[in-house]
């Protein structure tokens, strides 16, 4: 494991756990943790190792969004960087997240709040511990959303509701989260870090390329018209089917055995 204060970071298994680790202020973000974290993630995305990614919280919260200390007092001395912090770190953020070449889940152990719950919604899964809460925080503290939050939560709730937990700045909890489309599953405190862990092993143990794929051409698909989806896919399929994991998948298939994929 390496320890660089405000961030964690472990590999096991092909998995990748990033972990924001300010539990004092409930992993809330200042620019050094913002730094430190999208420099981990393009560092997740690059390294052939890593398969799978999973991001955490250290303590009793996932994250808090922005570390409003740190904001104030730059804001009281006239500093411009947080103007600037969105285009500078929580939009390359979110899209090293989105843009990963792997899964990513979101192993969500606590309250998440303003970006740090629009970084759960970029990752692919969200596993949350029943303790787990989401807030789109925004409202209260006079700013729009960010961190792609309004491109991401309407995607998974709809218009409608991402509108009302904007406006309203309206807790989730877990249960609500997993009836809404939130959250994949809910889980108890204690088994969040496990059942992260065996999610992500599986799909590191799986056909990483492919996976890749797919996030694209759902990507293309969200945005664009039936069209752009049916090229995407036979652009996608096109590399896919000469694959040494597509290969294997068939040839395992025929001889009736479980396929070793490897990402190639």
């Amino acid at each position: 494991m390496t320890t660089e204060d405000v961030l964690l970071t472990a590999d096991a298994d092909g998995v990748r756990t990033v972990t924001l680790n300010r539990p004092k202020a409930y992993n809330s973000l200042t620019v050094e943790l913002k730094e430190r974290l999208l420099a981990a993630l393009r560092e997740a995305s690059s390294d052939p190792a890593v398969r799978a990614v999973v991001l955490t919280g250290a303590g009793k919260a996932f994250c808090a969004g922005q570390d409003l200390k740190e904001h104030v007092g730059l804001l009281q001395a006239g500093d411009p960087a947080p103007l600037r912090t969105v285009q500078d770190h929580y939009n390359p953020i979110v899209r090293a997240i989105v843009e990963m070449p792997k899964p990513v889940i979101a192993a969500v152990n606590g309250p998440a709040a303003g970006a740090g719950a629009a970084f759960a919604y970029a990752a692919d899964l969200r596993v949350a511990a029943s303790s787990a809460n989401f807030l789109m925080a925004f409202a209260n503290v006079g700013l729009g959303p960010d961190s792609g939050a309004s491109w991401t939560l309407q995607r998974l709730v709809g218009y409608g509701r991402a509108a009302e937990l904007m406006l309203l700045a309206r807790t989730v909890g877990a249960e609500e989260a997993l009836s809404l489309g939130l959250v994949t599953e809910v889980v108890p405190d204690a088994e969040l870090a496990g059942r992260a862990q065996a999610l992500a092993a599986k799909l590191a143990a799986g056909p990483t390329v492919s996976y890749a794929k797919i996030k694209h051409v759902l990507t293309v698909a969200a945005e664009g018209s039936l069209e752009d989806a049916l090229a995407a896919e036979d652009a996608a399929q096109t590399v896919l089917g000469s694959t040494a994991d597509h290969r294997e998948a068939v040839e395992a298939f025929v001889a009736k055995r479980k396929p070793d994929f490897q990402g190639k």
